[in-house]
Protein backbone atom coordinates (compact mmCIF):
# COMPACT_ATOMS: atom_id res chain seq x y z
CA UNK A 1 0.00 0.00 0.00
CA UNK A 2 3.22 2.31 0.49
CA UNK A 3 4.08 1.88 -3.07
CA UNK A 4 0.60 3.40 -4.30
CA UNK A 5 0.52 6.50 -1.60
CA UNK A 6 3.85 7.39 -3.01
CA UNK A 7 2.54 7.64 -6.46
CA UNK A 8 0.05 9.81 -5.55
CA UNK A 9 2.57 12.20 -7.54
CA UNK A 10 2.63 9.91 -10.49
CA UNK A 11 -1.59 9.91 -10.41
CA UNK A 12 -1.57 13.77 -9.77
CA UNK A 13 0.47 14.57 -12.73
CA UNK A 14 -1.22 12.41 -15.18
CA UNK A 15 -4.68 14.02 -13.77
CA UNK A 16 -2.89 17.26 -14.88
CA UNK A 17 -2.13 15.96 -18.30
CA UNK A 18 -5.99 15.31 -18.53
CA UNK A 19 -6.82 18.61 -18.24
CA UNK A 20 -4.52 20.37 -19.73
CA UNK A 21 -4.66 18.62 -22.85
CA UNK A 22 -8.78 17.32 -22.71
CA UNK A 23 -9.88 20.19 -20.76
CA UNK A 24 -13.64 20.21 -22.24
CA UNK A 25 -14.07 16.63 -21.35
CA UNK A 26 -12.90 16.96 -17.82
CA UNK A 27 -14.94 19.81 -17.02
CA UNK A 28 -18.02 17.91 -18.34
CA UNK A 29 -17.26 14.81 -16.32
CA UNK A 30 -17.12 17.23 -13.04
CA UNK A 31 -20.30 18.63 -13.60
CA UNK A 32 -22.08 15.38 -14.55
CA UNK A 33 -20.78 13.95 -11.33
CA UNK A 34 -21.77 17.41 -9.04
CA UNK A 35 -24.94 16.60 -10.81
CA UNK A 36 -25.52 13.21 -10.04
CA UNK A 37 -23.93 14.10 -6.35
CA UNK A 38 -26.06 17.20 -5.65
CA UNK A 39 -29.21 16.86 -7.61
CA UNK A 40 -29.71 12.76 -8.27
CA UNK A 41 -31.81 12.15 -5.46
CA UNK A 42 -32.56 12.76 -2.18
CA UNK A 43 -29.62 10.99 0.12
CA UNK A 44 -27.98 13.69 2.54
CA UNK A 45 -24.64 14.38 2.06
CA UNK A 46 -23.00 11.81 4.56
CA UNK A 47 -25.06 9.08 3.32
CA UNK A 48 -23.72 9.99 -0.18
CA UNK A 49 -20.18 9.75 0.63
CA UNK A 50 -20.52 6.67 2.76
CA UNK A 51 -22.08 4.74 -0.53
CA UNK A 52 -19.30 6.50 -2.67
CA UNK A 53 -16.45 4.47 0.08
CA UNK A 54 -18.35 1.32 -0.05
CA UNK A 55 -18.36 1.62 -4.19
CA UNK A 56 -14.83 2.49 -4.17
CA UNK A 57 -13.61 -0.21 -1.91
CA UNK A 58 -14.73 -2.60 -3.99
CA UNK A 59 -13.81 -1.51 -7.45
CA UNK A 60 -10.38 -1.45 -5.43
CA UNK A 61 -9.80 2.35 -6.23
CA UNK A 62 -7.47 3.55 -3.55
CA UNK A 63 -7.30 6.66 -4.85
CA UNK A 64 -11.04 7.35 -5.05
CA UNK A 65 -11.30 5.85 -1.81
CA UNK A 66 -8.84 7.62 -0.01
CA UNK A 67 -10.41 10.97 -1.37
CA UNK A 68 -14.35 9.59 -0.21
CA UNK A 69 -13.17 8.69 3.23
CA UNK A 70 -12.17 12.20 3.03
CA UNK A 71 -15.04 13.70 2.31
CA UNK A 72 -17.25 10.93 4.27
CA UNK A 73 -15.20 12.57 7.44
CA UNK A 74 -15.62 16.35 5.94
CA UNK A 75 -19.68 15.33 5.80
CA UNK A 76 -19.73 14.63 9.68
CA UNK A 77 -19.33 10.93 9.03
CA UNK A 78 -18.19 9.01 11.74
CA UNK A 79 -14.69 6.00 11.78
CA UNK A 80 -17.30 3.80 12.74
CA UNK A 81 -19.95 4.67 10.16
CA UNK A 82 -17.07 4.55 7.52
CA UNK A 83 -15.20 1.02 8.58
CA UNK A 84 -18.97 -0.30 8.77
CA UNK A 85 -19.84 0.92 4.88
CA UNK A 86 -16.39 -0.73 4.29
CA UNK A 87 -17.33 -3.99 5.85
CA UNK A 88 -20.60 -4.23 3.83
CA UNK A 89 -18.32 -4.97 0.90
CA UNK A 90 -17.29 -8.11 1.86
CA UNK A 91 -20.49 -10.56 1.58
CA UNK A 92 -21.08 -9.48 -2.49
CA UNK A 93 -17.69 -8.35 -3.40
CA UNK A 94 -14.85 -10.07 -1.37
CA UNK A 95 -13.34 -10.14 1.74
CA UNK A 96 -9.95 -9.25 0.42
CA UNK A 97 -11.65 -5.88 -1.26
CA UNK A 98 -12.57 -5.11 2.60
CA UNK A 99 -9.73 -5.90 3.75
CA UNK A 100 -7.88 -3.38 1.35
CA UNK A 101 -10.09 -1.05 2.40
CA UNK A 102 -9.83 -1.46 6.11
CA UNK A 103 -6.04 -1.06 5.36
CA UNK A 104 -6.26 2.44 3.56
CA UNK A 105 -8.93 3.48 6.11
CA UNK A 106 -6.78 2.91 9.36
CA UNK A 107 -3.89 4.74 7.06
CA UNK A 108 -5.87 7.73 7.01
CA UNK A 109 -7.00 8.17 10.00
CA UNK A 110 -3.34 7.62 11.19
CA UNK A 111 -2.16 10.24 9.08
CA UNK A 112 -4.97 12.84 11.06
CA UNK A 113 -3.38 11.92 14.35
Amino acid sequence: MNDYFDNLDVIEKNLKYFIENHGEIYDAYENFGKLVHVKGGPLDEKTRWLIKVALSTSSQYEYALRTHILKALKSGGTKEEIEHAILLVAPTCGFPKMMQGLLILRHILKQQE
